[in-house]
């Protein structure tokens, strides 16, 4: 199925330019990858504390934009800049996850939303790019099929983010696109396992 990730060429081709600037600032992927997380928590916890003032949901599409930015980045240096590292590969997923979880709690303030169900589904979003980084463990690649990947959930977020600023999503509207989420990413999840089996069996 379509995922945001397909459109990551065009993407990174538009932030080529940046990359150059940053490495010739001596910024390194790693770096960005540990700017994008502390960013992350950084916003979470202002618009957490200020949650009361549904505006201020408006720095999240903003942030999540600037955080695709930041990991797209991050990747090319390491790739076109010969800047792999072991290290680099743990704090790739480990703050992707942190991020992604800092993120999602702040939908835990709003009074209308089940907490049980943001909890849900940043326990599947673990277990989606949990089942992505598994792809290597039995020779496949490391999976990023969607249809609800780590671009995916940041536009989709962002999306919502901007309906409850602008008042156009009502907060007791958003548990049922909670659950649409979660089955999105059950099948996602489903859908990277049977993709690095098929990979392997190729």
């Amino acid at each position: 199925m379509l995922s945001i990730y397909q459109l990551k060429p065009k993407f990174q081709a538009f932030l080529r330019p940046y990359t150059t600037s940053l490495y010739n600032a001596r910024i390194t992927a790693n770096q960005v990858t540990l700017i994008a997380c502390f960013g992350s928590i950084i916003i979470a916890l202002i618009v957490g504390l200020l949650a009361q003032y549904q505006w201020i949901f408006f720095l999240i599409p903003i942030w999540m934009f600037i955080r695709m930015a930041l990991n797209a980045i991050d990747g090319m240096l390491a790739r076109e800049y010969d800047q792999k590292s072991n290290l680099g590969t743990y704090l790739n997923e480990i703050c992707d996850i942190v991020s992604d979880s800092a993120l999602l709690l702040i939908f835990t303030q709003l009074d209308d939303v089940s907490n049980y169900l943001v909890i849900f589904v940043i326990l599947l979003s673990l277990l989606t790019e949990y089942s992505g980084v598994l792809g290597v463990m039995i020779g496949a690649s490391r999976r990023y099929d969607g249809p609800m990947g780590k671009s995916d959930r940041a536009f989709i977020f962002g999306v919502i983010s901007l309906g409850i600023a602008t008042d156009l999503l009502p907060l007791n509207g958003i548990n049922a696109l909670l659950w649409i989420i979660s089955v999105l990413l059950i099948y996602t999840v489903c859908n990277r396992i049977r993709k690095g089996i098929q990979e392997v069996q190729k």
